[in-house]
């Protein structure tokens, strides 16, 4: 792990992995102030404010328009990396989030509800323009595909925490900052922006896709901080002629082809799986989680930065020992913890009335749940797909997960709280039945990944 490839990893993830963790999060905290803010512009409008349904149901638009933009986003993936490289593909979506930063900064002055929406929606398009994975410059031969895959998954886990921070009362968690505080995104794409021209370009699309010996030379020299580097070329090479005369299969090829049938389900399930335990509904409404659970309002956003903190340290405990562990513990322990903490959530929502103690459990189920995911669901599902698949399945298996993902991520992010008022604590036993099942089908099913190739893990599953 050279200084060229950690700089370059710890840069992408953090103009990218960071942004889409501070889009979840930075929504909670001002939540009040956004609705009093459509409000009060409703009023000025057309005379009268908004009802609380209509109100709730506005403000769930703003929250889960981001994942509609990240589904946009993830299709145009492939199209955008194939004609720019993964290089021009991040520096210009860094340029999105200029732009939506830009809308959302300056809707209260404009008077516009609209311009957050819109901005929300461009944010989620940059998110899901970039999610083209850290480990993609180097050879998929080369190791530390694990490390490399789970450092997006800690700067999901920073973002989040960096949004907890700045909802702090004392920082950007006032009425009159939550504009700024929605608009701080242009911050770190700016700084990407700036250095992304430090580095060379993947050297994988140097020589696959451009296939420019020389430059994928120099690029391989500078990341592996070596110029040995003729046995690495030869492979990529090998790779190059093995995809010339390979046809790659669409989504719909890829969903009717029975020999890799186990493996798309596994997509489907994980991916799946990943949004619908809950996690997001976690992220975006944590301070009416708190609310709820009868924690003080006073002492809510520095309990609600506290689990961040944690979130943080569970994502480099995974990322350090996924090499050690293998992805199957990780990722089956993850879902488990989370399933048993959303039961926890229930039973304790349901003391709390005679037990007051009861709301710290609900607090500490909360913790679970982050924990848990950003030990092995954040990370693992991602690099699951790449190693259950060959490389002629792989960008539609991409497609697949990719899409279930935001689309479930929408569906959470929109639901959840009209969930919440109709069914009040039981509804995170929804949450709590997905993962459990989840963790199930993972234990039965899905193989152990690590150190193993396509077609060992094709037998394991035949």
């Amino acid at each position: 792990l050279t200084f060229s490839l950690l700089s370059v990893t710890l840069l992408v993830s953090f103009g990218s992995s960071m942004l889409y963790g501070y889009n979840l999060a930075v929504v909670n905290s001002p939540a009040v102030d956004i609705k009093a803010f459509y409000n009060t512009t409703w009023t000025q409008r057309y005379g009268h404010g908004l009802a609380p349904g209509p109100l709730t149901l506005l403000y769930s638009l703003t929250v889960s328009i981001f994942a509609l933009g990240g589904l946009v986003g993830s299709l145009l993936v492939g199209v955008l990396v194939e004609r720019y490289g993964r290089k021009g593909a991040l520096s210009r979506s860094a340029l999105l989030v200029l732009l939506g930063g830009g809308f959302m900064g300056f809707s209260r002055e404009l008077g516009s509800p609209e311009m957050v929406i819109v901005g929300r929606s461009i944010t989620g398009l940059h998110s899901g323009r970039c999610c083209l994975g850290c480990g993609a410059v180097l050879p998929h031969g080369l190791n530390l595909r694990g490390f490399l895959g789970l450092v997006p998954s800690i700067f999901i886990c920073l973002g989040v925490f960096f949004a907890q921070v700045l909802g702090l009362p004392e920082l950007l968690g006032k009425d009159r900052f939550w504009p700024l505080f929605l608009s701080v995104v242009v911050v770190p794409a700016s700084l990407q922006l700036l250095l992304l021209h430090c580095f060379p370009e993947s050297p994988r699309y140097l020589l696959i896709e451009k296939n420019d010996i020389s430059g994928a030379t120099k690029a391989l020299c500078r990341f592996l901080g070596t110029p040995g580097v003729q046995d690495v070329i030869e492979e990529m090479k090998e790779e190059q002629r093995s995809l010339s005369s390979m046809e790659m299969v669409s989504v719909w090829q890829l969903l009717r082809d029975r020999s890799v049938r186990w493996q798309t389900l596994s997509v489907v399930v994980v991916n799946a799986g990943m949004q619908l335990s809950g996690i997001d509904a976690i992220w975006f409404y944590t301070n009416a989680i708190f609310e709820n659970a009868g924690i003080p309002v006073s002492q809510i956003p520095y309990t609600t930065m506290g689990t961040g903190a944690i979130e943080v340290v569970a994502g480099l405990i995974g990322c350090f020992t996924i090499e050690k562990l293998g992805r199957r513990p990780l990722i089956v322990t993850g879902f488990c913890a989370m399933g048993i903490c959303s039961a926890g959530i229930t039973v304790s929502l349901l003391l709390q009335t005679a037990l007051p103690w009861m709301r710290y459990v609900s607090v500490a189920c909360v913790v679970g749940i982050i924990a848990g995911f950003c030990m092995g669901p954040a990370g693992v599902p991602f690099l699951m797909t790449a190693e259950l698949f060959t490389q002629s399945h792989r960008p539609a298996a991409y497609i697949v997960g990719g899409s279930l993902n935001w689309l479930c991520n929408f569906t959470v992010g929109f639901i959840f709280p009209f969930l919440q008022m109709s069914a009040g604590a039981f509804c995170y036993l929804v949450f709590c039945g997905v993962c459990l099942l989840v963790a199930l089908y993972i234990y039965l099913i899905v193989p152990e990944t690590k150190n193993k190739t396509f077609m060992e893990i094709s037998h394991i599953f035949a």
